[in-house]
């Protein structure tokens, strides 16, 4: 383990955070090199900074970074390693149907409309935004109902249009060359 930081004098602090070194500081800035986001290249370049010798305020300094923030990189990379450098993912509203009632609707609009029964023939995001409501009693928008159907692996797709004289026949025997 290396320490992260020192005093003002140049000495090393001995109450100060520790960094693993199972990766040296030329392959961290190998994995920054090619690394796609920002963020994550960054706090690996701070860190490979620190492995180096630099003090925690110099490393974070230099790649745009507060000497806590680096702080907190170090924390989470002495735990998890290279993995715990990105981002976590950031909690978003809770949807509204419970996992039984998105199979639900999962299920309903794979078998999709009844054109007797329902006076449709294809469920636009609209209709489902209804039928929600009516059978779920949850109240959704157009983009948010786009967004949970996205979710449940259901994509939007658009029937070509059919002139209503169209000939069939004489497709056919167009494509044959006849």
């Amino acid at each position: 383990m290396i320490h992260c930081g020192s005093t003002d004098m140049g000495e090393p602090m001995w109450n100060a955070l520790k960094i693993r070194e199972d990766l040296s500081a030329g392959d961290l800035r190998q994995l920054a090199r090619k690394e796609g986001n920002r963020r994550t290249a960054m706090r690996m370049l701070a860190i490979a900074n620190a492995l180096e010798g630099m003090s925690r305020a110099e490393a974070a300094r230099v790649v745009g970074m507060d000497r806590q923030a680096l702080r907190d990189a170090v924390v989470r990379y002495n735990a998890e390693g290279v993995a715990g450098l990105y981002d976590r993912p950031k909690p978003g509203r809770k949807c509204f149907l419970t996992e039984g009632q998105q199979a639900a609707l999962k299920a309903l609009v794979l078998r999709g409309p009844d054109p007797e029964k329902d006076g449709i023939s294809r469920y636009t995001v609209a209709d489902i935004c209804r039928l929600v409501e009516e059978r779920f009693g949850v109240r959704y928008a157009e983009p948010p109902m786009g967004r949970l159907l996205k979710r449940l692996g259901l994509s939007r797709q658009k029937a070509r249009p059919v002139h209503p004289k169209t000939d069939r026949i004489a497709q056919e025997r167009f494509k044959k060359g006849a």
